[in-house]
């Protein structure tokens, strides 16, 4: 799993993490319904995502092949 160093990150910060383009992580906070994991908009134009939020969406999404659900 995903080891962070702050409480906080950006978008940008969550999309390299993820490995996806900050464009998508932005897409999804525009979503209907809502994708992605929980975010906290500061303002206008800062949105930021708890680490301990990422975390648990992270581990909502793991799949375990072979394993029954």
């Amino acid at each position: 799993m995903v080891t962070f160093t702050k409480p906080f990150i950006s978008t940008e910060e969550l999309a390299a993490v993820l490995q996806v383009d900050p464009s998508t992580v932005r897409r999804w906070r525009t979503a209907q319904p809502l994708q992605g994991p929980p975010f906290i908009n500061l303002s206008e134009r800062v949105t930021v995502y708890s680490t301990e939020d990422v975390q648990h969406w992270l581990t909502a999404r793991r799949i375990v092949p072979g394993v029954a659900n």
